[in-house]
């Protein structure tokens, strides 16, 4: 220790006693308390008193306070920083100023007591950065020094003040402060105005007084004060008052009401802690609203939201589903009862149109778009599109698409796709009710929307290229381009391989349209026809078409047959043509009339019209003779020609020995008439014979999905190998368990499969 006197002092610091200074610095110091004006020279005087005493040199008695510590670098006559009587006088100056204030305020309440406190604390920061400013010396070397060796309890000097007012001021009245606070929260919760200025001084206050004991240099603060002493009594004081408010109002008002009530008050917290309470708050009293305007009360909410659902309350639906999405599983249930509702419906919709919807397509696929639609726009309008949401209303439609009314009636699950085929065959086939392109494209769109419920893809698949093929052979599509649009629109859902064979049947128009005009080529060159003759040529692996039966061809159409056949062989040596006179048709001119009429006819038809150039009736059995027709087939033809006024027949029920006259006198007021109508025994056979074909194509599907499976697998349980064939194949269709053992025993029995001895249920692949 450097001893007193120039002499020993190299670095020519002067001693300055405390007792010199501390009569005028605290003069300063209560000058700086009292808020009063001063003077800049004044305020360097008082920081000067700080810097000298800080920096002068002491006897070893004067600074013998610390001498048990050790100070490492102060020995040998260097300057020796000091600081510990004069941090004392600050800190009893600092206590016995905020006694004296607590005296002034322990016995204020409610408003007087914060403005008591709000305008005090203020004024104290105040002065305490002013105080710290003059004492900057002291922090920077003494008290940074002490903190760094380790001593506890040394702070700088606005953190001693903060630390000097929780002790004095905070403790002794923050629980009267605090009540005060929630007791003007709750006037405001109640509709009162109040001065928010109050609250948020309070709170400023505790959350400033949070101090990092961990580090007393540190200018940070957290939050510690502020929830002990007054977060936890909010938040109770919060449950409390909303359990009341909740309970008393669901008992006076409805649930609706209840919910824009709820709406407002979880807005109104949220910016009350915008406006005066700290931000740390927001997402602890946002839970706790919500627990107690929204969780306890589930259980009504679910129940409304039925009564809002059947009533279709699409603003109310929309104000709980943003309520309950607050909550942790708040939506869980609503999913299920927005799928129940949709689910049922879908169904009464069905069910009312039942009758009409089970021979008209259109009606069929339009309830379902309508249920769909009202459902959709609820998602988008009060659910906003949240995803849970849209997926109950997919398993709702899903659901209800599938299994409905209809497709009980008619005891098939692929009623359905079917009837949603014959729609699109509607709306792509030529007519005078054919929508604008525009329309026809969104028309195509909502096909896609049902098309995506369909669990049996391959259905629709079947019945969409029966008609596909249909229109384009008798060129009775709409528009190519539509054609187009729709399969690639089938494409893009399901892929190349679903939509493979509808690319080729387009080919194969194509190319039949070249393949007519060499046909011309070559009868120009030869001998031309007396009929306007065109063929389609068909590959048969692409078109759902069945070969017909063989019939007698008319003298009239025979010749070009005979042509036709000659020229294709010479053309592709080893290629057999089957002729489809099923799907054909032609134009024939009627002269035996009192009107020239021209007649739209299948080939049956012309057939048996053609008959009657050689007389003016025939017996059934004579025309059954000179057509080769099936006698089904034959009698729904005369009947067509019958029901056209074409023919007339004297007997109620047309048998083999029927007379069937040309009626001579027909008239109509169209000179170009189509008799071209569907037989009721193709279509049913069609129908049967589609449905049949798709059961052994899925057969085929199952067998080849085992196979891949084993073949990667090698060894498989029973079980597994179920469940994985079903998750393969069901974006084509719902494959059913005993279809699926009856392709593994096939399998087995075409040793592409071994059971494993000694194993329950396990297959082996065989290579």
């Amino acid at each position: 220790m450097a001893s007193t006197g120039a002499a020993q002092n190299p670095h020519g610091l002067k001693t300055t006693n405390l007792g010199e200074i501390w009569a005028d610095l605290e003069s300063g110091i209560r000058q700086i308390f009292s808020r009063s004006s001063m003077a800049k020279k004044r305020y360097m005087e008082l920081y000067t008193h700080v810097y000298n005493y800080c920096t002068s040199v002491h006897s070893s008695s004067q600074s013998s306070v610390r001498s048990t510590k050790g100070k490492k670098g102060h020995q040998g006559g260097g300057a020796q920083f000091v600081g510990h009587e004069l941090y004392k006088k600050l800190k009893d100056f600092l206590e016995e100023y905020l006694v004296t204030l607590e005296n002034d305020g322990e016995d204020l309440m409610d408003e007087s007591v914060l403005s008591f406190y709000t305008k005090q604390w203020e004024e104290y920061q105040f002065s305490s950065r002013v105080l710290d400013g003059v004492c900057q010396y002291l922090n920077r070397h003494w008290v940074r020094r002490e903190c760094d060796e380790g001593r506890k309890g040394i702070f700088e000097i606005y953190s001693l003040a903060l630390v000097t007012w929780r002790d004095f001021l905070f403790k002794p009245l923050h629980q009267q402060v605090t009540s005060a606070v929630l007791k003007l929260i709750e006037r405001e919760r109640n509709g009162e105005p109040i001065n928010t200025r109050l609250i948020s001084g309070v709170i400023k206050c505790y959350v400033e007084l949070g101090l990092n004991e961990d580090d007393p240099t540190s200018r940070g603060s957290t939050v510690q004060v502020y929830k002990s002493a007054f977060e936890e009594q909010f938040l109770a004081d919060t449950e409390r008052y909303y359990t009341a408010e909740s309970t008393q109002f669901l008992q006076d008002n409805p649930t609706t009401e209840y919910l824009k009530k709820a709406e407002t008050r979880l807005t109104e917290e949220h910016r009350r802690v915008t406006v005066y309470l700290h931000q740390s708050t927001q997402d602890v009293l946002a839970r706790k609203c919500e627990l107690v305007l929204i969780e306890r009360h589930m259980e009504l909410f679910q129940t409304e939201f039925q009564h809002l659902l059947m009533d279709y309350k699409c603003e109310d639906l929309g104000r709980m589903f943003a309520l309950c999405a607050r909550v942790q599983n708040g939506l869980t249930q609503l999913k299920v009862l927005l799928e129940e509702h949709i689910h049922q419906q879908g169904l009464d919709a069905v069910e009312k149109c039942q009758e009409t919807a089970m021979t008209d397509p259109k009606v069929y696929v339009l309830t379902i778009l309508a249920v769909h639609q009202k459902y959709n726009a609820l998602g988008m309008s009060a659910f906003g599109n949240d995803a849970g949401f849209v997926a109950a209303l997919d398993r709702a439609c899903g659901r209800f698409i599938n299994t409905n009314s209809v497709t009980r009636a008619a005891q098939s699950s692929s009623k359905s796709p079917e009837l949603l085929a014959r729609y699109c065959d509607t709306l792509l086939k030529k007519s005078a009710k054919n929508p604008e392109e525009a329309e026809l494209e969104d028309s195509l769109n909502q096909v896609m929307i049902v098309f995506k419920y369909i669990d049996d893809k391959d259905v629709f698949q079947k019945f969409y290229a029966k008609m596909l093929a249909k229109r384009l052979v008798q060129q009775s599509s709409v528009s190519d381009d539509a054609e187009a649009t729709m399969i690639s629109k089938l494409k893009q859902m399901c892929g190349f391989e679903y939509t493979s064979k509808l690319q080729r049947m387009f080919q194969d128009v194509g190319l039949s349209k070249d393949l007519n005009d060499r046909f011309r080529t070559h009868l120009q060159k030869s001998e031309p026809l007396d009929i306007d003759f065109s063929i389609q040529v068909l590959s048969s692996g692409s078109w759902p078409f069945q070969q017909s039966p063989s019939i007698a061809l008319p003298t009239e159409l025979e010749r070009s047959y005979h042509r036709f056949t000659m020229f294709y062989s010479s053309q592709h040596n080893g290629r057999k043509l089957n002729w489809l006179f099923q799907m054909s048709k032609g134009e024939l001119v009627m002269h035996g009339f009192k009107n020239r009429y021209t007649l739209q006819a299948s080939t049956y038809q012309m057939n048996v019209l053609l008959q009657y150039n050689s007389g003016d009736w025939f017996t059934v059995e004579h025309l059954e003779a000179a057509t080769q027709l099936k006698q089904e087939i034959l009698l729904q033809v005369v009947n067509t020609l019958l029901k056209f006024k074409l023919m007339t027949c004297e007997d109620e029920t047309i048998t083999e020995s029927s007379v069937i006259r040309l009626f001579r006198g027909y008239k109509n007021k169209k000179l170009k008439v189509n008799i071209n109508v569907p037989l009721k025994a193709e279509q049913r056979q069609e129908q049967e014979q589609t449905h049949k074909t798709v059961e052994e194509d899925r057969k085929l599907l199952i067998q080849a999905a085992i196979v891949r499976i084993m073949k990667m697998r090698k060894v498989s349980k029973h079980q597994p190998l179920l469940a994985e064939v079903i998750a393969q194949l069901s974006h084509r269709f719902k494959p059913r368990v005993p279809v699926i053992k009856k392709c593994i025993d096939i399998l087995i029995e075409k040793e592409y499969l071994e059971r494993v001895d000694g194993q329950k249920d396990t297959y082996s692949y065989l290579a």
